[in-house]
């Protein structure tokens, strides 16, 4: 796997791979977001007295990662891809649910692209990084 990364790193170029990853975290981020609020949205109106509980336990995992995307951390894209993952479970559960299936595949999905786009930006940004200081 390494020895693969490392020749389409070289093909490629870092710049190149870490604009693509870029681009798959900010899309995937932003799917997954629109996803749990519209989960959010529905548990706030099947419970009566929960008010906007539901919704902010929900969105704010994933939006205390928000300044991390967009000031291009790379250790805090790690951090999102390891939140990413308790998604991924969530998205399993919630697609088991009878009357919830599409919507957990799609929160699934996203969360599966989210956690692999952070995983690969946070390599090609710090490979990339440690480049620019040696040269």
């Amino acid at each position: 796997m390494r020895a693969w990364l490392e020749r389409v790193e070289r093909e490629k170029g870092l710049e190149s791979l870490e604009a693509q990853s870029r681009r798959g975290v900010i899309f995937s981020f932003t799917a997954l977001a629109i996803l749990l609020l519209v989960g959010g949205i529905q548990l706030m109106m099947q419970s009566d007295n929960n008010g906007l509980l539901p919704l902010l336990i929900r969105l704010l995992p994933i939006a205390l990662f928000l300044p991390a995307v967009l000031t291009r951390r790379a250790r805090g894209h790690v951090w999102l891809a390891f939140v990413s993952l308790l998604y991924i479970m969530q998205g399993v559960m919630l697609a088991s649910v009878p009357g919830h299936a599409v919507m957990g595949v799609l929160e699934a999905l996203a969360a599966v692209g989210l956690f692999v786009s952070s995983v690969a930006y946070a390599r090609f940004r710090s490979r990339h990084q440690k480049r620019l200081r040696q040269s």
